[in-house]
């Protein structure tokens, strides 16, 4: 094209183009065509066609075009190239020659055209007047009656009627929510002119672009196209000039040359990764609730929960089933973002949740370590195994009793024997007696359970059936034990199969009434004032068998008399006489003597 001060290729005033037509009426002026009779109109060949054709320039469009301008003979009387800026002008308004105007008319972007305008289309039999420029030191007039050849490659085309456009490449199934004015959004985004020429990308610096939408951040047509997009949601935005940096353009941007001219049209494809509202508060959505929920967490409780965390573009960034164990805190209490300390709340053990937690609620606009960037929404998956609250106690629910009145019921003490089946409160079995077939014995408050079960089985009557939860503190507490994880919820399901009263402490045998009076003589059995193992072991067991005594019970009967007969045996000469026997009572009497 010509240069700016030329007026390059538009139309001459109406009394030269006058005088142009009568001129060539008399005249018959053009170049022939083939069969020998000059041009009526503009010859185009369309050499190069683009697959993809959205939009073809028509009347008052504006476009961007480069071009090649030569005589017949080769001879080049004018470039854009050489001027390495573009021809920019409206179409069939009368600023360009008509061959021009005619030419360019139904042409795609990137769309390469031969163009012969004729005389009588182009500057008639008057010609114009061309400066030398140092591009074209030999540009001169064109002459009168000259048939012109063009070569064009159309960039860019727009009109001032023009809205932004918006095309959908890709939504998720799921919206979690759309843009609006005044939401903070971050995306990612490859920009580039109409024609394909990249000018920017937010890839190339391994960061979104986050900025706030409808608050002047932007251009124009950026806050248009970005409303009501989904986060994970892919758009293609075409924006206008006067939507965009209009007639100064803008850059360069990130390396030399790269710039966005003057009246350019803009091409994002935009990847939407999340939007928050600096006003949100944590959204919270319950995905499965199991029945009978009898209790919501509160603040100060503490809670075991599994998660999966994300992105609100799906990206994940922690999961603590990869670390195959639950995330175990207080909530409430300021251990965990506030976000998540105010998500928690409320929940049920068993229940699904998704906690969507805006930045300011959550890792704000720094971000933390290199998988949760500044001003990220997160989303939790959570799935609450369960909590207590450090002052719990065990709590007891009685299934079912026998029909028969009770008049006895467990005391600490007692020898017991039950069947257990012991769980999690998510499901998890863990332990049960019914696996090893026999019901598990025990001496209540002796120690030998934990204290939450110990309390439990305490007050049952056999035959009963108890349903008991018991706080890790009342269990295996925060180190857990084999097979139990720490800070652990026990449920327990017991059964009471037997009951025997148990024996004072450091008794191993009783009498029910008053022993014999002369004890030592009744068991000397041969009546020799010795009396072995053999003869004390005969007599207690016939004591027991008669009902007039009891061993200790839940032990090895062996055990405890052989145990008890060597206390007897003062000397251990494998025999008890009569200044050797002592009962217990009087061993503790003769205590109390000697402590007074």
């Amino acid at each position: 094209m010509f240069p700016a001060v030329s007026h390059t290729l538009r139309r001459l005033p109406l009394l030269h183009w006058l005088l142009l037509l009568l001129q060539a009426l008399e005249r018959g002026l053009g170049r022939a065509s083939p069969a020998g009779a000059p041009l009526e109109d503009v010859v185009i060949e369309r050499y190069h066609i683009p697959r993809a054709c959205p939009r073809e320039v028509q009347m008052g469009d504006f476009v961007r075009y480069h071009y090649n301008g030569t005589f017949e003979d080769g001879k080049k009387f004018d470039s854009s190239y050489d001027r390495s800026t573009l021809a920019a002008i409206v179409v069939g308004v009368g600023r360009l020659i008509t061959g021009m105007d005619r030419g360019l008319m139904g042409m795609c972007v990137n769309e390469r055209r031969r163009l012969i305008v004729p005389p009588h289309l182009g500057y008639g039999s008057i010609g114009v007047g061309l400066p030398q420029t140092a591009a074209l030191p030999t540009a001169g007039l064109i002459p009168p009656d000259a048939t012109l050849y063009f070569d064009v490659v159309l960039l860019d085309v727009w009109n001032k009627a023009d809205t932004v456009q918006v095309s959908i490449l890709l939504r998720p199934p799921h919206c979690l929510r759309m843009v609006q004015d005044s939401d903070f959004v971050r995306y990612h985004y490859n920009g580039t002119l109409l024609d394909g020429t990249a000018f920017d990308s937010s890839y190339s610096r391994d960061g979104t672009y986050d900025t706030y939408v409808g608050s002047g951040w932007l251009i124009k047509g950026m806050d248009q196209g970005l409303l009501g997009m989904c986060p994970g949601e892919r758009r293609k935005i075409i924006i206008p000039p006067f939507l965009a940096y209009g007639e100064k353009g803008y850059g360069p941007i990130s390396s030399p040359g790269t710039v966005i001219p003057s009246q350019a049209s803009l091409v994002f494809h935009v990847l939407l990764i999340d939007v928050h509202n600096p006003k949100d508060t944590v959204q919270v959505e319950t995905l499965e609730l199991p029945l009978g929920c009898v209790r919501k967490a509160a603040a100060g409780d503490f809670m075991r929960y599994h998660y999966n965390g994300s992105l609100m573009d799906g990206t994940l960034f922690d999961s603590s089933y990869s670390r195959n164990h639950t995330y175990n805190t207080y909530v409430g209490q300021g251990y965990i973002i506030p976000g998540m300390d105010q998500g928690l709340q409320g929940a049920c053990i068993g229940e699904h949740r998704r906690i969507t937690v805006p930045p300011h609620l959550g890792y704000g606009e720094n971000g933390t370590g290199d998988k949760i960037p500044g001003s990220a929404v997160l989303i939790f998956n959570v799935h609450i195994i369960d909590f207590h609250n450090p002052a719990d106690p065990v709590q007891i629910e009685t299934l079912s009793r026998p029909p028969e009145t009770c008049n006895e019921t467990t005391k600490p003490g007692d020898f017991i024997r039950y069947h257990y089946n012991c769980s999690l409160l998510d499901g998890t079995k863990l332990f049960s007696s019914h696996d090893y077939g026999d019901p598990q014995e025990a001496t209540l408050g002796a120690n030998k359970v934990i204290e939450g079960l110990d309390t439990g089985l305490q007050g049952m009557c056999v035959g009963e059936r108890r349903q008991l939860i018991v706080p890790p503190h009342l269990a295996h507490g925060e180190s857990g034990a084999r097979g139990v994880p720490g800070s652990a919820v026990l449920l327990f399901e017991v059964e009471l199969v037997s009951r025997e009263d148990g024996l004072p402490t450091g008794y191993l045998f009783v009498w029910h009434q008053d022993p014999p009076t002369n004890l030592f003589e009744d068991m000397d059995l041969n009546k020799n004032g010795e009396v072995p193992l053999e003869e004390f072991s005969s007599f207690l067991k016939a004591q027991v068998n008669e009902g007039k005594g009891r061993l200790l019970p839940g032990q090895d009967p062996e055990k405890i008399i052989g145990d008890m007969f060597k206390n007897q045996d003062r000397n251990q000469d494998g025999k008890i006489t009569a200044e050797e026997l002592k009962l217990k009572s009087d061993e503790d009497q003769e205590r109390v003597h000697e402590e007074l």
